[in-house]
């Protein structure tokens, strides 16, 4: 992952100010006993040199994104997270295992946006590709 921020996604371009690994619910966190995006971000913020903020929070215990229908998901994280942070002004990365409909990512960037940040990528490990019509008719 590394590799491909600093040859292919940040190629000529500045690195965000901070890392920010999607934060889990203090529930989820306790089932699993770790948050995989935080372990994922260790060492990619120690071999960038970039700070990582963890005082996010995800205030609302949901449903897993997984369970849900598409378009019961947007409700689910509606307004589940809160930024302690002031990022005023900052380029930030919200860094993630996993995107599916992206629902999740977008409700913790509103909240980023509310916090100040001005430009917010988004760095996961996999992307769910969404199957195009004309794939499923041939």
């Amino acid at each position: 992952m590394v590799s491909a921020i600093v040859g292919d996604w940040y190629h000529n371009r500045a690195l965000p100010h901070v890392i920010l690994p999607m934060p889990l619910h203090s529930t989820r966190l306790k089932e699993r006993g770790f948050n995989q995006a935080v372990e994922i971000a260790r060492p990619i913020v120690n071999h960038l040199r970039l700070p990582m903020d963890v005082t996010s929070q995800r205030i609302r215990a949901t449903a897993a994104q997984s369970s849900l229908a598409g378009s019961e998901r947007v409700a689910n994280v509606k307004n589940a997270f809160v930024v302690k942070e002031n990022f005023r002004g900052c380029h930030v990365a919200i860094l993630d295992d996993v995107i599916t409909t992206g629902c999740t990512v977008t409700a913790f960037s509103l909240a980023l946006k509310k916090a100040g940040a001005v430009k917010i990528d988004v760095w996961c490990c996999a992307k769910t590709l969404l199957e195009s019509h004309s794939a499923r008719a041939s």
